[in-house]
């Protein structure tokens, strides 16, 4: 018997590829419902004629919800009944956030924060909010709003009762909607030299499945207020779009630099110095701890942490670096990529 079976689970932002790569993995499962909660009509049309068309024996265990996570009367609605919720929602292109702020913080922030109002208050048993290397020293209005949505979510776990929430953060998901990769396959195909930001920037990449890892791995091990990352390795974009290059015929010598765009670092941190210092390792994944003292500091005044000084980042810079062969190899091992090589539709 698993811990999902006969329960409901309820994702915000359920037509993206994390909601689509979740219902891949559940539902031939014994879960008994799931809930996608967007905004889109469209996108849950299509989904839902997908799942008809892939999976008839259990399509029935979805139920589409229109709703939008900034309003929260649509989500108190949705989220009756729900045992988990997998809060994906959100806006993650770093230039449209940096030209948009506010809309950012509708969605990423005050977002959040009507999500786990209504789960809290609808008794649901675990929140796992879905988070991103960006928030760590954050630089971008992406980033910042993503940092701000995990200082919620911290916060409301100290006052959340019998709701765990925990937040996952991880780095670029290959082939997820709006990621470079099936730009890159677009513009081999058009016959079109491809386009990099930065050819030395570096990247933690992961794929959609492993994303899923990360947030099931919170789910069953997290400690209510934990901050959990992946120990993911990375390579520079350079690396990356060669091997895209090689796997589907593109000229790497043609590839062409543009630049870097709004808001984008040279590299990517999943643990800052500071909360390197605390993180708890657990194997292929580390924990960050919520910090519960109260604001009577005081009492703290001669307690320090002396190893914070020799600890360092956990960053792309300094986590295993993939060579060509093997980022070939893992993107080559992406369904999406199976998918493209042999000529089959991706939905997302």
């Amino acid at each position: 018997m698993s811990v999902f079976k006969d329960k409901t689970l309820l994702i915000t932002g359920g037509t993206g590829s994390f909601g689509n790569a979740v219902l891949n993995r559940f539902l031939r499962t014994d879960i008994g419902e799931i809930r996608i909660f967007s905004r889109d009509e469209k996108k849950q049309d299509d989904m839902r004629h997908d799942f008809q068309a892939r999976m008839p024996e259990v399509a029935n265990k979805i139920k589409f919800y229109i709703g939008d996570v900034r309003n929260k009367s649509t989500l108190k609605y949705a989220m009756k009944g729900v045992d988990y919720v997998f809060h994906a929602a959100a806006l993650k292109q770093v230039p449209s956030c940096e030209f948009f702020p506010m809309e950012a913080v509708k969605t990423n922030v005050i977002g959040t924060d009507n999500t786990l109002d209504a789960a809290i208050d609808a008794g649901v048993k675990c929140v796992i909010c879905l988070s991103t290397d960006k928030a760590a020293y954050p630089i971008n209005a992406m980033g910042i709003t993503k940092a701000i949505e995990e200082k919620i979510a911290v916060a409301k776990s100290r006052l959340s009762g019998d709701t765990k929430i925990c937040c996952t953060r991880y780095g670029n998901v290959m082939c997820s909607r709006g990621s470079v990769i099936p730009l890159w396959i677009d513009q081999i195909r058009k016959g079109n030299p491809i386009t990099l930001t930065e050819p030395k920037m570096t990247r933690f990449i992961m794929s959609l499945e492993e994303a899923v890892d990360l947030v099931l791995f919170a789910f069953e091990n997290g400690k209510n207020g934990d901050i959990l990352v992946q120990k993911a390795p990375a390579c520079t974009i350079q690396t990356q779009a060669e091997a895209v290059c090689e796997l589907f015929g593109g000229k790497k010598e043609e590839i062409k630099v543009i630049g870097i765009r709004h808001g984008e670092k040279m590299y990517e941190t999943l643990l800052t110095k500071e909360e390197a210092a605390k993180a708890i390792d657990m194997g292929n994944f580390y924990a960050v701890p919520a910090d519960n003292r109260d604001l009577n500091y005081d009492k703290y005044f001669k307690e320090g942490d002396v190893k914070r000084a020799t600890i360092e980042e956990f960053n792309s810079d300094n986590t295993r670096r993939l060579n060509l062969e093997e980022t070939k190899a893992k993107i080559a091992s992406l369904e999406y990529i199976q998918n493209e090589l042999n000529g089959i539709p991706n939905l997302v």
